[in-house]
């Protein structure tokens, strides 16, 4: 599966919508490739972070600095907030394409993820304001569950009618 969505076909920024699968495999370097597809989404630079359910989020870098605002907002009060910028903030690290169209992944979020050579295939996709990067046991275990118990049948039912 493949593609990307244009901004006039989402209504939203400037930055085409990435979405689609994509199946490669981690070098012995550590660097996985970025499909053809979503290459201009993040052509002028990306952050490489933990995600959830496992997975690492590959934000462009205007949708970073807009979640780096938004975490400068919250509260050092709450003890959860904190929790959360730890977790999401002190794993980042900027990447950029190679001549090749891969990028680099530090060997502490490859371990996260369960991204090395030895773990297998690496899935890639596309999400709205983001990439996503699984190993591929996760991924097809997360759309197994998907599949058995719908998270959000409303939410569905109102997006497709």
């Amino acid at each position: 599966m493949a593609g990307r969505a244009t901004p006039e076909d989402s209504g939203r920024g400037s930055e085409p919508l990435p979405f689609g699968e994509y199946q490669y495999s981690v070098d012995d370097k550590g660097r996985v490739i970025v499909p053809p597809a979503f290459r201009e989404f993040v052509a002028d630079g990306m952050v490489v972070t933990r995600g959830m359910e496992g997975c690492l989020y590959v934000f462009p870098v205007g949708a970073w600095s807009r979640i780096e605002a938004r975490l400068e907002e919250l509260p050092l009060t709450d003890a959860d907030a904190r929790a959360f910028v730890r977790f999401f903030y002190s794993g980042a690290a900027k990447a950029k394409l190679d001549g090749t169209g891969r990028i680099s992944l530090p060997t502490p979020l490859r371990a996260f993820a369960k991204l090395d050579a030895d773990e297998g295939p690496v899935i890639v996709t596309g999400a709205p304001n983001r990439l996503e990067l699984w190993n591929e046991g996760r991924w097809h275990d997360l759309l197994d569950d998907v599949q058995v118990e719908p998270p959000a049948p409303g939410l569905l039912s109102e997006l497709i009618g």
